[in-house]
């Protein structure tokens, strides 16, 4: 099935190059990334039953993490310990499945992303490597998140020596699980749900990473033509249809412009309710991981990490948004600041001149709004609205401490 996932290449035909994260998250993930598009009826069968199997299995998980927190509801401090793993999963389960529904758009839209979008370093070294920089977060926080895993991978280790039989994550159970035959089976599901959640914590950031930024880097691009073609047109000696020059070079930007606001509205509707999904858990989620590395720190190692990751995550979310906002906000300044009245000045055609301020003012005027990513539009995603998930977050802790 590997070998029928889709693999994104570039308007040459060529296999575009992915980060790390993102070949793991194509390698690992089956129920999130989607099929080629040419691939077969009976490639599709097989997908589809696989996904419908790991939603049953999803659903197992489910089940027996909501019976170990009702059986500890009394128990503050086991009740915080299972919390976690319980509110990952029923996050992942949503974004995952809404993902799994809507795999042929989401296939549609990396096809447009590095068809129109990507910028490839033989086409300017600077911008790349500078997206590369700004992507150092995400790939640090892909890293972390590896690491929270390989801590709950290090279970059956600690079974082995101290000759327990504990899954990977707390639950309970309505039969012996503890039998070989029961024990092992359900092991083995308890790593595939471990491998699928943490693909897609740092697979789909990876993946929203890198097309906000390389979105924000096409916004750069727009400004740095728009100087060139008015430097260009400025230096020539012909006066009579400067304007009238000026204005379809205006033209061809603002084109390329209204593309990328289409790309980014694409966007928007591919990662919006996932993103509402993510942050709407998140604040009870980093709530109880502080909690558990803040009362017991050396026997919860596993919570500090994904506690780490989780922050990192977040942060790295809101600063890519950041950015592009802020990038955005500054299109209308852009225009206005692109040199339109030195060729207003030189130009000597008065109905030219008339028509390209109007066209100017149009340009501003489209661009006067910022473009942003939003939860279901409750809130745009950016460092705000994630310092105040921690401040709520740390509420909720300070609430729960004042109650031990």
């Amino acid at each position: 099935m590997l070998a029928h996932r889709y693999r994104p290449r570039l308007p040459s035909g060529e296999l575009a190059p992915m980060a790390w994260p993102l070949v793991v998250y194509r390698t690992l993930n089956h129920i999130a990334w989607p099929l080629e598009a040419d691939s077969g009826r009976w490639t599709v069968f097989v997908d589809r039953l696989l996904i419908f199997m790991g939603f049953l299995v999803f659903c197992e998980h489910n089940e027996v993490d909501f019976h170990y927190l009702i059986a500890n509801r009394q128990d503050m401090g086991n009740l915080l310990t299972g919390m976690p793993t319980y509110l990952i999963l029923m996050e992942m389960q949503i974004r995952c499945y809404q993902l799994a529904w809507h795999k042929d758009r989401f296939r549609a839209l990396l096809q447009r992303f590095y068809a129109k979008i990507y910028v490839s370093e033989e086409m300017d070294p600077h911008l790349f490597a500078r997206i590369q920089k700004q992507m150092l977060a995400t790939r640090a926080n892909s890293t972390v998140y590896l690491l929270t895993l390989f801590n709950f991978l290090m279970v059956p280790v600690t079974n082995v020596i101290y000759h327990r039989r504990e899954m990977l994550y707390k639950q309970v159970y309505p039969f012996d699980n503890t039998k070989l035959y029961y024990f092992i089976p359900l092991l083995a599901l308890n790593f595939w749900v471990g491998f699928i959640i943490t693909s897609m914590l740092f697979g789909e950031l990876n993946v929203m990473g890198e097309m906000m930024m390389h979105l924000n880097a096409r916004y750069i691009q727009l400004g740095k033509d728009l100087r060139h073609s008015t430097n260009v047109l400025l230096e020539e000696q012909s006066t009579m249809d400067l304007a009238s020059r000026y204005q379809l070079a205006l033209t061809q930007i603002l084109r390329r412009n209204a593309v990328l606001r289409d790309f980014g509205e694409r966007v928007e509707e591919e990662f919006s309710l996932r993103i509402f999904v993510m942050f709407a858990f998140s604040a009870g989620l980093l709530c109880a991981l502080f909690f558990k590395a803040f009362t017991n720190p050396w026997g919860n190692v596993v919570y500090i990490v994904w506690f780490l990751a989780k922050f990192m995550e977040l942060l790295a979310l809101g600063m890519l948004g950041s950015i592009l906002l802020e990038t955005t906000d500054e299109l209308g300044m852009m225009y206005y600041t692109s040199g339109w009245e030195q060729v207003v000045h030189q130009s000597s055609n008065v109905k030219e001149n008339v028509k390209l301020m109007k066209l100017m003012t149009l340009a501003i005027q489209l661009n006067s709004k910022p473009f942003f990513i939003t939860g279901l539009n409750y809130f745009r995603v950016t460092l705000v609205a994630v310092l105040k998930i921690i401040q709520g977050a740390f509420s909720y802790f300070t609430f729960l401490n004042s109650m031990r």
